[in-house]
């Protein structure tokens, strides 16, 4: 995901494949499935995440309990609103984006202007 780096988006993916709150060490222990890192480490980028307000956590005894902030689709829609915003010509980067677009990408990008509320 934009403006996150590769570890924070293993634990932004880890989270989001979850679907419930996770400890740092249920985060650590998915993550080393692949990976060889070290409590402290999933610990700092967690609070990193945390501080940069992509998850949310709550105290449960001792441990952290910590959640996405949004869903992974909300996520990329957001990012993608941001680039759009700091393009500088979003009305061009649209057009270009729409002549790179699949079939199904163009159907999914109707379906959703049809469901779209009037302004």
């Amino acid at each position: 995901m934009q403006g996150l780096g590769d570890l924070e988006n293993g634990v932004m993916d880890v989270l989001w494949t979850s679907g419930s709150p996770m400890t740092v060490r249920e985060v650590l222990a998915k993550l080393n499935e692949t990976r060889d890192l070290a409590y402290t480490t999933v610990m700092t980028v967690l609070d990193n995440l945390h501080r940069k307000g992509w998850v949310d956590r709550e105290l449960q005894n001792r441990a952290y309990l910590y959640t996405p902030v949004e869903s992974r689709e909300e996520a990329a829609a957001r990012v993608l609103r941001e680039l759009l915003d700091s393009s500088g010509d979003p009305e061009a980067v649209l057009l270009h984006f729409a002549q790179s677009a699949s079939d199904d990408e163009t159907a999914a990008l109707r379906r959703g202007l049809r469901r779209r509320p009037k302004r």
